[in-house]
């Protein structure tokens, strides 16, 4: 992995740093896609650091193996962990991630009804209506970081899950019928079977079925899997077609719903391994089978095409829409990213103490993201 070697490389230029960052991350990506064990690595540290991407992720895991330290846990920037009472130890080095460069933009309307976009002071053309100020992405950074292992401080307040693996499945459960609403679906437990599946998604009648024979824990896996079709595989999500629609429940759409519910327990605390592994031990077959049917369905559109494009969408993917549930689920830890105090989601959780450090409450910390993932 050369592309990662590079990365700590003192006096690189921004594009330099930037270029190293995108080959780390496809070297990573391409050895995923070599083995299932790998894919499932990233999904565990996505569970860990679920308010990341999935292209961060993976490039701070790697980076942390190579030094052969503990994986990351809560990421921050130099000064944002002094402003959380925190001081990064003499001597580590950093970490580094794909952050956005962003800037602030005029939006516009011209008379003809063509959208455009100015740097914000800029004189508007004559006749053009102000459609208000926008903050967008116009590029990509390298960010350097560090892990809260190479910081010192206070003790940090950690919250822990203190209930069983049987009631922890059964609050989940209602956590995801939650999710389910907000989405619009109804979630029905029933002795309906569609085939041989244990749940079943119908986008037409915007239903999610699981089945009345299941345990409480095998209900929750089923329902998670079923919301990774709900977030993902539309009707209108021509990415999603092209991994196999969530109508006949095939392909790379199995292995991307499956990550998530894997992903989305692993989280909450629940070790779905043994279950997941028949789904995601087709996750590189299934990815070159996509590519080898990618190019003539992506003739004019802008879909991922080679496998590394394929495996760096279905990780931003699986990682976008477990965001997008544990947001709402609120699983104990911190996602990677020390919360402000006034937002704790546990306050009536059991906590404990690890020699971790307490922030002080901070609501501007660094916003890790990549593109595309």
């Amino acid at each position: 992995m050369s592309g990662l070697a590079e990365i700590g490389t003192p006096r690189l230029s921004p594009e330099e740093r930037i270029t190293a960052l995108t080959d780390g991350l496809h070297a990573i990506l391409e050895k995923a896609v070599e083995s299932p064990s790998h894919w499932q690595v990233l999904l565990d540290a996505s569970a860990t650091l679920w308010r990341y991407s999935g292209g961060n992720v993976a490039l701070l895991m790697m980076q942390m193996a190579q030094r052969g330290t503990e994986e990351p846990t809560l990421v921050a920037g130099f000064r944002e962990w002094e402003r959380h009472g925190r001081a990064v130890l003499k001597g580590e080095h950093a970490l580094w991630v794909i952050a956005p460069r962003t800037a602030r933009m005029q939006e516009f309307m011209l008379p003809d009804g063509t959208r455009q976009r100015t740097r914000v002071g800029g004189k508007l053309p004559q006749g053009a209506v102000d459609n208000g100020k926008k903050t967008v992405i116009t590029g990509w950074r390298g960010q350097a970081v560090f892990d809260v292992s190479q910081t010192q401080g206070t003790p940090l307040l950690v919250p822990k899950n203190q209930s069983g693996p049987g009631a922890a499945g059964s609050v989940l459960f209602e956590s995801l019928e939650g999710v389910a609403r907000e989405h619009g679906f109804e979630v029905r437990v029933d002795h309906a079977q569609y085939g041989l599946t244990s749940g079943y998604t119908d986008f037409a009648k915007h239903l999610v079925q699981v089945g009345a024979w299941l345990n409480p824990e095998e209900r929750t896996a089923v329902l998670a899997h079923e919301l990774g079709h709900v977030l993902l595989h539309g009707p209108d999500d021509a990415v999603g077609r092209l991994y196999g629609s969530s109508a006949d429940h095939r392909g790379l759409a199995e292995v991307e719903a499956e990550s998530v519910a894997y992903t989305v327990l692993r989280a909450h605390g629940i070790d779905r391994g043994p279950q997941s592994a028949s789904y995601l031990a087709g996750w590189a077959d299934a990815v070159i089978e996509t590519e080898n049917g990618a190019s003539a369905q992506s003739a004019g559109n802008k879909l991922p095409v080679t496998r590394v494009d394929i495996a760096k969408s279905v990780l931003g993917r699986v990682t976008a829409a477990t965001k997008g549930i544990l947001e709402l689920t609120r699983p104990p830890g911190f996602g990677g990213k020390v919360p402000a105090a006034e937002a704790d989601p546990h306050p009536e959780q059991a906590v404990s103490y690890v020699d971790k450090g307490l922030p002080a409450p901070s609501v501007d910390g660094p916003t890790i993201a990549g593109p595309g993932v």
